[in-house]
């Protein structure tokens, strides 16, 4: 990625710091909509699903390593049809983890961007949250008004992919 940032701050072996720019953009651009759509607070695990969703479809959204505060407004519909509930968003998510991580093997170069992307993508995947039964029985469920309907235990991604479709749609 073209966003990664490197100044004269040396690790501790004596190497060059490699600041992860393009994967915190990504982050913050994720982060913004959500605090705008104001949906969660913002200490919760579905806002960091959101987040962490919204973040991974920026990043691996930005091919050209382009992503800059104007072409933002621009990515928006892209992010949105991408996020769409009948999407196949967690392979495409796969297919390009896969292809930058082939690519950085074939590099050797060290790239925290995308180790970053990795491990909120593991995150999104191996952990479960407890939701709300969105499949469901209609009439199956508690009561109208009722908190207690059915929930059951869902990978993190499915909870954050809604959230973060429906906070670019607030925006």
């Amino acid at each position: 990625m073209l966003h990664e940032s490197r100044g004269n701050t040396e690790d501790p072996q004596g190497g060059e710091l490699t600041v992860p720019m393009a994967w915190l953009y990504a982050e913050y651009i994720a982060d913004e909509l959500l605090r705008t759509g104001d949906l969660m607070p913002p200490t919760s695990f579905e806002y960091r699903a959101g987040r962490d969703a919204l973040a991974l479809t920026i990043f691996l959204s930005d091919s050209r390593g382009e992503l800059s505060g104007i072409r933002v407004i621009t990515q928006l519909e892209t992010w949105l049809s991408l996020t769409e509930y009948d999407q196949i968003w967690q392979e495409w998510v796969r297919e390009r983890m896969d292809l930058l991580l082939e690519d950085a093997a074939m590099t050797g170069a060290p790239s925290p961007d995308l180790d970053l992307a990795d491990l909120a993508w593991r995150w999104l995947e191996e952990t479960e949250l407890l939701a709300p039964d969105l499949d469901a029985v209609p009439g199956g469920g508690a009561l109208p008004g009722e908190e207690d309907g059915p929930k059951v235990w869902t990978p993190a991604w499915r909870l954050g992919l809604p959230l973060g479709h429906l906070a670019i749609q607030l925006f």
